[in-house]
């Protein structure tokens, strides 16, 4: 149960962060940082011809952890396939000779770096998770390896590092190789809710290079008749295995916002039911005809659910405004008082009239025409 809780309060805790996972789809970078380290190196031989026991002696470096950052611009297809070129950097300080042919042993290091460029295709496993994004890639590319070097037999000798003594050997160089190199990536990428677009990133990169190296340097040496010797001395490395932990950021430009929620369903009005009844010039009297109409409005509207009847007056043009204003207002009151008669309640009835500022033919002054004078009834 203990455990079941955590879950779920982690849930909780991340769901404001993290956002619900989408395809990368076109143009996205990255960038991440972290640590390297390093296998033990292979030594394939260490030539210091001075003195013929140290020629082509063999050993190993010892590997260390260091610094690692890439940085990537890549394109994402939308279906989980990417394609990128990434930038690299690795520092390693690899401390630490071991081989034979130096007596009771060899002292020194090298210091290291890598840089260069990679071509990566990468997928992600979308869907797995809502927030989780796990992906795996494999590169290749090239490396510029840079190896600053010394080394020394330390047979018997308690001198300080730049003193020899009878027999002693130092050697020592800088310079820089090139190595084609290949990667596999293991990762996953975290959404972030507050920037479309924006991932954390966690990485496991496993990178080699392909072939030797052998970089050249100096040798130093005093022969047991006190006579010092200079000579050129070459170090011959295998293969460098590198592991590189990295955490770090990704962005996928032109990633919509996620749409707003839908807004509550309002239910659509129904559409207004008008009738028309008409009155004869100069009446607000009911014609048999304008009652049936009347009883037609009053019926219909108790088969549907109406919130008000608006009863609205008009006349013609034949009187004056304020004699037509009285005139319409009559004859509205008419119809109403009818559909109270055929059943509709009294204050679901809302009466207005306009005299003859609303024509339904349009007329000039003093034109008695029939459907001006009218009420419309409109059930809402």
């Amino acid at each position: 149960m203990q455990l079941r809780s955590a879950l779920l309060a982690a849930t909780v805790l991340a769901t404001p962060i993290a956002a619900s996972a989408q395809p990368v789809t076109g143009l996205y970078v990255g960038a991440g940082a972290g640590v390297n380290i390093t296998q033990k190196e292979n030594i394939k031989s260490f030539a210091a011809p001075v003195f013929s026991p140290f020629v082509s002696t063999t050993g190993s470096l010892n590997g260390s952890t260091g610094f690692a950052g890439v940085v990537s611009v890549g394109w994402g297809f939308g279906n989980g396939l990417r394609a990128e070129i990434e930038g690299n950097y690795r520092n390693n300080n690899n401390n630490g000779f071991q081989g034979t042919g130096f007596g009771a042993g060899v002292g020194g290091g090298s210091k290291e770096h890598k840089y260069g460029g990679m071509v990566n295709v990468l997928y992600d496993f979308n869907g797995m998770t809502p927030w989780l994004v796990p992906y795996l890639g494999v590169g290749v590319g090239y490396l510029g390896i840079n190896e600053k070097w010394n080394a020394y037999n330390t047979t018997g000798f308690t001198l300080p590092p730049n003193s020899f003594a009878a027999g002693a050997v130092r050697s020592s160089g800088q310079s820089t190789k090139g190595s084609f190199a290949y990667q596999a990536i293991v990762g996953a990428a975290v959404p972030i809710a507050a920037m479309p677009g924006l991932a954390l990133t966690a990485e496991y990169r496993f990178l080699g290079t392909v072939g030797d190296r052998t970089y050249g340097g100096t040798g130093g040496a005093i022969s047991t008749t006190g006579a010092a010797v200079v000579t050129p001395t070459s170090v011959k490395l295998g293969p460098s295995y590198n592991h590189s932990i990295l955490l770090g950021v990704r962005y996928n430009f032109g990633v919509a916002p996620p749409p707003p929620p839908p807004a509550a369903a309002v239910p659509a009005q129904a559409p207004a039911r008008s009738y028309l009844v008409f009155f004869d010039w100069d009446k607000a009297t009911l014609t048999d005809r304008a009652r049936q109409i009347i009883k037609e409005a009053a019926d219909n509207s108790t088969r549907v659910q109406y919130t008000r009847l608006e009863v609205n007056g008009y006349t013609d043009t034949s009187g004056t405004k304020q004699y037509n204003q009285g005139l319409s207002v009559r004859r509205a009151q008419a119809v109403a008082a009818e559909l109270v008669k055929d059943g509709v309640p009294r204050n679901a009835i809302s009466i207005q009239g306009f005299g003859d500022t609303h024509l339904l033919v349009p007329t000039g002054p003093g034109v008695r025409e029939p459907q001006n004078r009218r009420v419309e009834i409109i059930i809402r």
